[in-house]
C-alpha cells in the first residue's frame, strides 16, 4: 500500500473507532442513566449505520485494520488535565458527544480524500447534535441523589448568622442548600439567594430556590423546588430553561407518580416525622417512603425525605433504603450546625 493509503486507512480506523465509542458511552447512558429506550435505540441505530458506511468505502477488506499501529500513535500520551477527571454523568456525556463529532468530522474529510461520498457520514453527524441535545437536557433535568438538604430560613438560625450557618453545613457535608424564605421581599429575596450560590459555588454544592424559578434564574440557582400549589415542573422550566432542576413536594404515591410523569427531578417525601418549624395534620410517615422506594415508577427517581428530620430517626429512614434527606431547624437552630451535619450523615450511614 502506497505511504499516502496507508497514513489515510489508518486516520479512518482510528476515527471509526473513537466515533463507535463515543456512541456507546451515550448509548449505555441512555440505556442505564436514563432509562430512555427510544434515545436508546436511536442511538444503537447510529452506531450499525456507522459500520455500514466504514464497510463500504472503497478500501479492500482488512486495510484498516493492517494500518492500526497503536504502539506507534505518538497521540496516545497526549492529554489534557480535563481528560483525566469528570464531574459527572452529564459531563461524562458531553465528552463522549464531542469526541463522536469530532471523530466524525475527521472521517468525512478522510473519506474525501479516497475520492469516495462523505454525504451519509456529513448526515451522522448532524443527527449526533440532535440526540446530544436530548442526552444532555434529559441529564441535566435529572437531579443528584443528594444525602444532606439544609432548608436555610435566617429566622430559625439561632447559633449564628444564616450565612455562616451555611458555611457551616457546608462544612458538615451537606450537598445541597436550599432557600426557604417566605416572607421577604423580592429584592431581598434576590439578593440573599445570589449571597447563597456564592457561598455554595465555592465548594460545588448545589443551591435550590424554595418556590420562585424567576429568584432561581436571576441568582443562577441550579434549580426550583416546588409544592403542591405552586407552578408545575413544565411551566417552572418556561422560565428556568429546559434543561433544569425541579423538585416538588409529594405527601403519597398519586402525587409522586403525578410529579415524575410531569418532568420532576427529584421528588420530596414527607413529612416524615411531626415537624415544629412547618406543622401539618399528620406524617405521611416512612411507610410512604418505602412505598416510593419499592414502586418501579418512582425508585429511580431522586428523593429527599422530610420533615422532623435529625440524628435520632435519620437511621430509622435509612434500614428503609431512604438515600437522601432534607432538614431545616435540625441544622439551622442547632448551637454546631456542622456537627449536626455531620451527626445526620452519620447516622444515615450506620
Amino acid at each position: 500500500m502506497p505511504p499516502a493509503q496507508f497514513a489515510t486507512a489508518r486516520l479512518i480506523d482510528a476515527s471509526a473507532n473513537r466515533a463507535r465509542e463515543g456512541l456507546r458511552t451515550l448509548e449505555d447512558i441512555a440505556r442505564f442513566v436514563l432509562d430512555d429506550e427510544g434515545l436508546c435505540r436511536a442511538i444503537k441505530g447510529m452506531r450499525h449505520e456507522l459500520s455500514v458506511h466504514i464497510e463500504r468505502l472503497p478500501v479492500a477488506p482488512g486495510v484498516l485494520l493492517s494500518a492500526r499501529d497503536t504502539p506507534g500513535d505518538v497521540g496516545t500520551g497526549v492529554s489534557t488535565p480535563r481528560e483525566t477527571s469528570r464531574t459527572g454523568m452529564l459531563e461524562v456525556a458531553s465528552a463522549g458527544a464531542k469526541r463522536t463529532g469530532e471523530a466524525l468530522r475527521s472521517l468525512e474529510e478522510a473519506v474525501k480524500a479516497l475520492g469516495a461520498n462523505a454525504g451519509p457520514l456529513e448526515a451522522l453527524r448532524y443527527r449526533l447534535y440532535g440526540v446530544e441535545r436530548s442526552v444532555l437536557l434529559a441529564l441535566g433535568r435529572r437531579a443528584e441523589q443528594w444525602r444532606l438538604c439544609v432548608l436555610i430560613t435566617g429566622s430559625l438560625c439561632e447559633a449564628a448568622p444564616w450565612e455562616r450557618v451555611a458555611k457551616l453545613a457546608i462544612e458538615g457535608g451537606a450537598d445541597c442548600l436550599q432557600l426557604r424564605e417566605k416572607d421577604l421581599p423580592d429584592a431581598e429575596l434576590l439578593a440573599r439567594a445570589r449571597a447563597l450560590v456564592a457561598i455554595a459555588r465555592e465548594s460545588g454544592v448545589h443551591v435550590i430556590i424554595n418556590d420562585r424559578p424567576d429568584i432561581a434564574l436571576l441568582s443562577a440557582a441550579n434549580g426550583v423546588h416546588l409544592g403542591q400549589g405552586d407552578l408545575s415542573p413544565g411551566d417552572a422550566r418556561q422560565v428556568l430553561g429546559e434543561g433544569s432542576i425541579v423538585g416538588v413536594s409529594t405527601s403519597c404515591m398519586e402525587q409522586a407518580r403525578r410529579a415524575i410523569e410531569d418532568g420532576a427531578s427529584y421528588c420530596g417525601l414527607g413529612p416524615m416525622f411531626a415537624s415544629t418549624t412547618k406543622p401539618r395534620p399528620g406524617p405521611a410517615g416512612p411507610d410512604y417512603a418505602r412505598a416510593y422506594l419499592s414502586d418501579p415508577a418512582t425508585r429511580e427517581t431522586p428523593h429527599l425525605a422530610i420533615s422532623g428530620i435529625g440524628a435520632e430517626n435519620a437511621g430509622e429512614l435509612a434500614k428503609i433504603g431512604v438515600r437522601g434527606v432534607a432538614v431545616s431547624s435540625a441544622v439551622c437552630a442547632a448551637p454546631a450546625p456542622d456537627e449536626a451535619c455531620r451527626a445526620i450523615l452519620g447516622a444515615l450511614r450506620a
